[in-house]
């Protein structure tokens, strides 16, 4: 279980790890993402006591410019949320599963073609956000992700922590899929210290990319391999897309501290998903469904 988030004397943050908590707020924010991407002006509920220090988009495959999320900041730590699947471009990029050479810290093997390339597109923008809150107080930086969202906060804390170690990151993610080798994995492992990873059983994204993966082009195989910090969850909602979606996962984390969840929620009004009404198994509003359709399997 993760530890709960202390203050010393001093005012400052202690390392003490993901806190149950911190997950249901985490989750919370991850909500907000989509609504970041969803809603015309990029509007989105900051829950008290943080404030928005930036914004950040990226380029999916056909070089589509999107929201993938922001940076948040409060007395006490900083938040770095990137969105998951958002739109059709978002989920061709998912299907890109050869790897390249991670190329943001030495020696720290290969990562996700699709991933990357989104990642490398916002990276400068994340990692400036990041460095604007460096107050010389040794916050704690929370990078948190669902689904995409989860790989892009896996690529990002890595990146983080291998050229900043003083810097102390914590990573919060909710059905993430496989971001890397095992190489790449390894590499997170070292050097992010805390790292929680919520993944639904029945919710198939998580399983993907498979542990080993034939590109239909080359016929090359590639290996992948999560990183630490599994953390199972069970929950079945009648659909493949609603046991994937944030709601889902923010109302299971919700239940380990309910009135943690219902003080959060009646402090900030449209600040946490709500649960979803189910959907029929290969909708179009099901974005699970469509990845099986592309035969990520």
């Amino acid at each position: 279980m993760g530890m709960r988030i202390t203050i010393d004397p001093e005012g400052k943050a202690r390392r003490t790890g993901v806190s149950r908590q911190q997950a249901i707020l985490l989750a919370a924010v991850c909500g907000q993402t989509y609504n970041q991407f969803n809603n015309p002006d990029g509007s989105f509920v900051v829950p008290y006591p943080y404030r928005t220090t930036g914004t950040f988009e990226g380029a999916s495959y056909n070089r589509t410019i999107e929201r993938f999320g922001f940076v948040l900041e409060s007395e006490r730590d900083v938040i770095v949320a990137f969105r998951g699947t958002g739109s059709t471009v978002d989920w061709i990029s998912d299907m890109i599963a050869r790897q390249c050479k991670y190329p943001f810290v030495r020696d720290a093997g290969w990562s996700h073609t699709g991933f990357t390339d989104i990642y490398r597109s916002m990276r400068r923008a994340v990692v400036s956000l990041v460095d604007s809150c460096n107050d010389g107080t040794g916050r704690p930086v929370y990078v948190t992700g669902h689904s995409l969202g989860g790989a892009l906060a896996a690529l990002n804390a890595t990146d983080l922590a291998g050229n900043r170690p003083e810097a102390d990151i914590r990573v919060c993610t909710f059905g993430a899929p496989r971001a890397g080798n095992p190489e790449f994995a390894g590499a997170f492992n070292r050097t992010v210290a805390d790292s929680r990873r919520y993944h639904n059983e029945f919710d198939i994204v998580p399983h993907l990319p498979p542990l080993y993966y034939k590109s239909p082009k080359t016929d090359a195989i590639y290996r992948y391999m999560h990183v630490s910090g599994g953390y199972p969850l069970k929950f079945r909602h009648g659909s493949i897309g609603a046991n994937h979606v944030i709601a889902s996962y923010y109302q299971a984390v919700a239940k380990f501290d309910p009135a943690y969840a219902a003080e959060l929620n009646a402090n900030n009004p449209g600040f946490c998903p709500q649960p979803q009404p189910e959907q029929e198994p290969g909708s179009e509003a099901d974005p699970a469904a469509e990845l099986i359709r592309l035969r990520l399997q």
